[in-house]
């Protein structure tokens, strides 16, 4: 049953102009609005410009460019010699996602964006045991004692990246459906560990659990397939130095009774998109520690635009006619129009006692006081 409402107030006209308002806003998808702006020259390391320096968008695309230099403090990483460089990025998204029933390998390199500009790398390190291309590594293992703080290192390329969820970017807090913290090159959204519990908004929040698990084994002889392998392509049996988790080939996918696909990726209701989308949200397990495959699968749930990956990837060169976005995020927008009004509080009213999505701005799983506060709170122009 809904708790009643906390105002008398009659909401029929509210929602008729809710519901027919004719905002342009409606073309904005999260894919324009989600990034950290940088509007006011903050710089990061080295001095250089941090974070999204210009968002623009088309009737189908949106075009990121950035540095790869978050504001927040990287560094130092033990051991490497490399240091990040400004990358002049600029990506390129497109603006509704084209889901694939079976989408592209998810390669080595940067394989999507953090929504302050810096990239992200799959689980991976490019190494495998006795350079057989069998036993893969593990960049969360084999290469955690060169990573920051904040979970991140410098490539060759001089590219700074994580391979899993970048705490300095968003808190994770199991109480609240995880924030937006970036977007697949296919798209599609990438959210923290926290979802709500039921793929429709309802059910409160909790912890997205992978479908990938640790085989039950002791000698890596066999493949997760089943393929036996002969002896010199053994992998290192498990131990202390060689733990189980270690290689990519140490995990087997079980789709029952898990949240997520072999992609990473479930159909859901997020507060971003309200009528569903598929989205990608990076797992952790019962004791908190980052849970493979950490950010993306093994292969994309969407089409990728082609050009912003491999070696000289993410240098888009925009030919077509675009619009600069310029506006921060806003939250408490939910027609779309970039106005916090009255329109918006029908919204939210009409919605009272319900689960997640449309509504509920401070993330709880229900709509109610907190969301209504926010919305007050942010009343008027975005």
């Amino acid at each position: 049953m809904r708790p009643s409402l906390p105002l008398h107030l009659s909401t029929s006209a509210l929602l008729i102009s809710a519901l027919t308002s004719t905002a342009s806003a409606q073309t904005i998808t999260p894919v324009v609005t989600n990034w950290k702006l940088n509007l006011t020259g903050q710089t990061g390391y080295a001095g250089i410009l941090a974070d999204v320096q210009q968002v623009l968008y088309s009737t189908n695309y949106v075009y990121v460019k950035s540095t790869n230099i978050p504001s927040y403090s990287i560094g130092p990483w033990p051991g490497s010699p490399n240091t990040p460089s400004n990358q002049n990025w600029t990506f390129k998204f497109p603006k509704t996602p084209t889901y694939a029933a079976t989408g592209a390998v998810v390669g080595l390199g940067h394989v999507g964006v953090l929504n302050n500009g810096v990239v992200f790398y799959n689980a991976l390190d490019a190494m495998s045991y006795n350079n057989q291309n069998i036993w893969h590594q593990s960049a969360v293992y084999f290469e955690a004692g060169g990573f920051d703080s904040c979970k991140g290192h410098p490539a060759p390329s001089r590219a700074y990246h994580p391979h899993q969820y970048a705490p300095c970017l968003a808190a994770l807090d199991p109480g609240k459906h995880s924030a937006l913290i970036g977007f697949g090159f296919d798209g599609i959204p990438i959210y923290g560990g926290f979802g709500y519990s039921n793929a429709d908004g309802t059910g409160g929040i909790r912890r997205m659990q992978s479908g990938y698990q640790k085989r039950a084994i002791t000698v890596r002889t066999t493949l997760p397939n089943g393929t036996a392998l002969p002896p010199n392509q053994y992998g290192p049996p498990v131990s202390t130095t060689y733990p189980l988790g270690c290689y990519q080939e140490d995990y087997l996918y079980v789709a029952k009774g898990n949240d997520l696909d072999d992609t990473n990726a479930r159909f859901c209701v997020t507060p971003e998109y309200p009528n569903g989308t598929w989205a990608y949200f990076a797992p952790i397990d019962a004791s908190g520690s980052p849970a493979y495959p950490f950010l993306i699968g093994a292969r994309n749930r969407g089409v990728v635009v082609a050009g912003n990956t491999g070696p000289g990837g993410g240098h888009f060169t925009i030919t077509e006619a675009t619009t600069n976005f310029t506006s921060t995020p806003c939250l408490a927008d939910l027609n779309g129009d970039r106005l916090v009004d009255a329109a918006d509080l029908a919204i939210i009213l009409s919605r009272w006692g319900l689960g997640g999505g449309l509504g509920d701005l401070d993330r709880n799983g229900e709509v109610g006081g907190g969301d209504l506060s926010v919305l007050l709170n942010a009343w008027g122009s975005c």
